[in-house]
């Protein structure tokens, strides 16, 4: 995971350097999937539950798990989220996951801060894990980074256990109480993604594209690493 994490970060930041109006979603996905494959890895979002594309690219309102589909080109002053996932080594590998948001252009004062705030949310969660704290503590530290500066966190969405498979126990919501719920313990590794909105944290479900939006059109951002808890506190797999 360590060796993917590593691969996976870079072809992100590449990804992320080419986004710039006029640019087709599907260009990055080609990208990201040839970059990939040729480092030894599988694209595990590809297929996953018959999602068409190696990488989710959320613009705007979308959330998560919009697909980077030929119709779909940024525009200035659009914000995209970039998500993707990698078996690594692609036979019989374990999986790593990371997810940035990427400004489109010049994009607004309030836009930049939801982008920042997110990015916060998740660099604070990072700084609390360690052995022996409860998950709560992770969900609360992200609530609460979020809602001071005046935004919301996505309640039906979550974070997860990654590894051996992309989803796994525990689910990791950005949310809840310090305190509660199971350990968290060393050797474990885990997806963090706040996914924040600028208005209210209700989400609905695209029937067309499979993407989640927010309800009121508001704007979201998302930031995700894969974390390795580590007996003195952890490690980011995806940097």
């Amino acid at each position: 995971m360590r060796e993917g994490g590593k691969i996976l970060a870079r072809v992100l930041n590449m990804a992320g350097k080419m986004v710039k109006p006029g640019i087709g979603t599907a260009e990055l996905d080609e990208f990201v999937e040839s970059e990939i494959r040729a480092a030894g890895g599988f694209p595990i979002f590809k297929g996953y539950h018959g999602f068409p594309t190696a990488l989710c690219t959320s613009i705007n309102d979308e959330v998560v798990h919009a697909p980077a589909k030929p119709n779909r080109v940024l525009k200035d002053g659009d914000i995209v989220g970039l998500d993707v996932g990698m078996r690594y080594p692609a036979k019989n590998g374990l999986v790593v996951d990371t997810a940035t948001t990427v400004a489109v252009g010049k994009i607004s004062k309030p836009a930049k801060k939801l982008m920042a705030a997110a990015k916060d949310a998740l660099n604070v969660a990072i700084k609390k894990i360690k052995p022996g704290i409860k998950l709560g503590d992770i969900s609360a530290a992200i609530q609460m980074e979020v809602e001071k500066k005046g935004f919301s966190v996505v309640r039906d969405l979550v974070g997860h256990g990654v590894g051996e498979k992309l989803h796994e126990e525990p689910q990791i919501p950005n949310f809840g109480l310090p305190g509660l719920g199971p350990i968290i313990k060393t050797g474990m590794t885990l997806a963090i993604e706040p996914m924040i909105t600028a208005g209210h944290h209700a989400v609905v479900e695209d029937a067309k594209t499979g993407a989640f939006k927010t309800a009121d059109n508001s704007l979201s951002a998302h930031f995700e690493h894969t974390i390795l808890v580590t007996e003195k506190g952890c490690e980011i797999l995806t940097k």
